[in-house]
């Protein structure tokens, strides 16, 4: 009996603070902006978000990411994992077209890429697809007043491409993205 939770006690040394607090160091050494949560600034040198964790924008003059049932919480990850016949994500899905719509008159219902009526698996996906922002474009350069050229020039330049050329998807960070909307003028 002695024996197990001397064993137990050790375990726990290692694997409960030894071994956490040594990857921790080794990440804060090798990668200290990841190790901290990718934490992007302003100009004034203030936190305003992660690169990691999408935001919400209202604002019409901004591009908007991708649905979150969990308003983007970080520490409640995660998604209703409705069926496409769930009566509640069936409404929820409605009233986001609804929306999007009538804040993009030029856009048609048809036109309008899955990844911005959809969640991600977490929630909390900072990333849209090249085409969620293409589409949303002639709404931002109305609110702006800039050319729509200019403002796909701005997504064409913030577009990431698949990692190693062969994982994932073309994908753009809506709050970069955001920035340097900001930053145009």
């Amino acid at each position: 009996m002695l024996k197990n939770i001397r064993l137990v006690l050790v375990l726990l040394i290692i694997c409960g603070m030894a071994y956490p607090i040594l990857m921790t160091g080794m990440a804060q050494l090798m990668m200290p902006a990841k190790a901290e949560g990718s934490l992007i600034k302003n100009e004034s040198g203030e936190w305003i978000g992660s690169e990691m964790i999408g935001q919400s924008f209202e604002d019409p003059g901004y591009f908007h990411g991708r649905v979150s049932s969990i308003e983007y919480d970080a520490a409640g990850s995660g998604t209703p994992n409705f069926a496409s016949s769930n009566e509640e994500f069936i409404n929820r899905t409605k009233k986001d077209i609804s929306k999007f719509l009538k804040e993009n008159p030029a856009i048609d219902k048809a036109d309008i890429p899955s990844d911005l009526m959809t969640n991600s698996g977490s929630g909390l996906d900072p990333n849209i697809s090249p085409n969620g922002a293409k589409v949303q474009v002639p709404r931002i350069a109305l609110e702006r007043g800039l050319s729509e050229k200019t403002v796909y020039l701005l997504v064409e330049k913030h577009t990431s491409s698949r990692s190693l050329g062969i994982f994932g998807e073309p994908r753009i960070n809506v709050l970069e993205l955001n920035i340097a909307l900001d930053e145009l003028k």
